[in-house]
């Protein structure tokens, strides 16, 4: 069931950013008024409440849970952009039934996690990070013993996605064979191979490397047995979600020389902020390279989510778009000049009706509508001349399928009824 309407009044907006946003986020969000806070570390759930009473946004990257507690103890919040690929760290159902649009950037670090894959692929074929440690320690190490060059080895993909797809393509110009699994149909790039089953695709790989989302479906993806079936003298990558990988099973498949080497990016638990201690069981073995969630830590891509992100939560608050939101209606809208009603309600037969009713009510003259919908949820945006002016806010507020409303006038001032008691 929707939560009741809930709505910001005034017109000023503050953003709170926390976890290093990039600082072209600040500048977009200030360039469209809109008051910044940044900090530099995440917020567990009783912070976040907290803080966020006096903020209307939220910008988040992969640390902060945005939670159903969350979402219920701070109604005035209207939008969370977050400045990653994933969006598990939010309940977006929650998030979508109290009307508060999710942003996130789907392709923007995608260069950046496909060239750390690429990187590490090499170096632990080359079983570089054994010859590097011997050299640290002193020893003069020099042998073929183990390293292989990568072409003519295959990759397998496990998530063709837009970061499986790209690494396909670089994987291939370095004269790699890819074979690739997805549960979803999807178009095989040069002369890559889909293969039916991952059984399939762990028989014939030498390099393993997952790519999936962060879909609840996805936890304990790869497991011992799954290591088991790959190939003997193999390596193992996951750059994607922490709880996809049983990390106790990668161990014993080191430790057993069944595996030649892995790498991993992400992990079940992690530290909060750079600088605090983290543990791990994959910690001190040979050949295995272990980053702090760095995939898409470049200074190229975290200027480019930066860029994304804000923009998308800029346009979402001076045109109502929804383009690219994960969890609301999908509406494409460009700004007018006259003023706009932006309602998001529950999905059910006769709301555009009645809404249009109340317009016809109050003598508006409507000059155009748009209307979208997405599972339990619709989203109807009019725009109509005068429109704080005709004291309509009050009958759609009270309309009992309404979960949020939004209002810009003509000279671009936003207005968000408090309530269905609004006169």
């Amino acid at each position: 069931m929707a939560a009741p309407p809930v709505a910001h009044h005034g017109s000023v907006l503050r953003a709170l950013l926390l976890e290093n946003v990039h600082p072209a986020a600040v500048e977009i969000l200030r360039d469209a008024g809109i008051e910044v806070e940044t900090r530099s570390g995440a917020l567990d759930e009783a912070e976040l409440i907290e803080t966020l009473a006096d903020f209307q946004i939220l910008g988040i990257r992969s640390k902060t849970q945005v939670t159903r507690h969350v979402l219920e103890s701070v109604p005035g919040l209207l939008a969370v952009g977050t400045f990653s690929i994933g969006t598990n760290q939010i309940d977006l159902d929650a998030a979508a039934s109290r009307g508060v649009a999710v942003f996130n950037a789907p392709f923007s670090n995608t260069r950046s996690v496909v060239e750390l894959a690429v990187a590490e692929i090499i170096s632990l074929t080359r079983r570089l990070t054994v010859r590097d440690k011997a050299l640290h320690d002193g020893v003069w190490d020099k042998t073929a013993d183990g390293s292989h060059e990568v072409r003519g080895r295959t990759l397998g993909i496990i998530g063709y996605g837009n970061i499986g797809s790209q690494l396909s393509v670089l994987a291939e110009n370095l004269g790699m064979k890819v074979v690739f699994y997805d549960s979803a149909e999807k178009l095989a790039l040069g002369n890559a191979r889909r293969v039916e089953t991952l059984d399939e695709l762990l028989q014939v790989a030498d390099a393993v490397t997952i790519h999936v989302d962060g879909r609840a479906g996805n936890a304990g993806l790869f497991t011992g047995d799954m290591f088991a079936r790959m190939k003997p003298g193999s390596i193992f990558l996951n750059l994607s979600r922490g709880f996809v990988v049983d990390l106790a099973s990668l161990r014993e498949h080191i430790l057993s020389g069944h595996l030649a080497g892995a790498a991993v990016d992400v992990f079940p638990t992690e530290p909060k902020k750079r600088g605090d201690h983290f543990d791990s069981p994959l910690r001190g073995l040979d050949n295995v390279i272990l980053t702090p969630h760095v995939g898409g830590s470049t200074l190229e891509a975290q200027e480019s989510i930066g860029h994304f992100v804000a923009k998308k939560l800029r346009d979402y608050f001076l045109t109502a778009s929804t383009t690219l939101s994960v969890n609301l209606p999908n509406l494409q809208l460009e700004h007018t000049g006259v003023g706009r009603i932006a309602l998001l309600h529950r999905n059910v037969p006769g709301v555009l009706a009645a809404v249009n009713q109340v317009f016809a009510d109050h003598g508006a003259n409507i000059e155009a509508q748009m209307l979208a919908t997405r599972g339990e949820l619709g989203y109807v945006v009019t725009d109509i001349s005068d429109v704080t002016q005709r004291g309509a806010s009050a009958k759609l507020m009270a309309m009992d399928t309404t979960v949020r409303l939004r209002i810009r006038d003509a000279f671009d001032r936003p207005e968000f009824p408090p309530g269905p008691a609004a006169a």
